[in-house]
């Protein structure tokens, strides 16, 4: 599995300041994607020595990890993921492009699954066909609403 870029993000896991990490080889290809530069096979290894470096570079700003991808080997994801609730007090996160969900959730604090729709959305949209879920002992809180605003606001 490798990474293209990451970046500390602050809307995609509501309340938690994530280290999101853009995983390469995407094999989804959603229409109308805004990343298609990760659908090649491209970028550095991500390693449990990778990502400890990254960690431990931005431990003192983060309070989870998301890998944002890497759908084509999942396994790898929960042992990556699993890798970091071991060795520090993240919490962690997987952004997917996949509809099932995975038989391991002992390594995520978070899950959202779902290919991007043009026609539906993301997150935002309360028309989207894309869920995040809470995990907790083994248990799927949807909480997708969090993404909705009633109201723009007007200034």
């Amino acid at each position: 599995m490798k990474y293209y870029n990451y970046d500390i993000v602050f809307q995609e896991i509501p309340d938690e300041v994530s280290l999101a990490v853009n995983i390469t080889n995407c094999p989804n290809h959603c229409e109308e994607c805004h990343s298609k530069h990760l659908w090649d096979d491209i970028g550095a290894p991500l390693t449990e020595e990778s990502l400890d470096a990254l960690t431990a570079k931005y431990k003192n700003l983060i309070t989870c990890v998301c890998l944002m991808g890497g759908d084509g080997d999942a396994n790898t994801v929960a042992n990556l993921l699993r890798h970091v609730q071991q060795h520090s007090k993240l919490k962690t996160a997987w952004y997917s492009g996949r509809t099932a969900v995975p038989e391991r959730l002992d390594c995520f604090n978070y899950l959202k699954l779902g290919p991007y729709i043009p026609q539906k959305g993301g997150l935002k949209s309360k028309n989207t066909n894309q869920r995040l879920y809470k995990v907790a002992n083994n248990q799927l809180e949807d909480i997708t609403a969090r993404f909705w605003r009633d109201e723009e606001i007007k200034g």
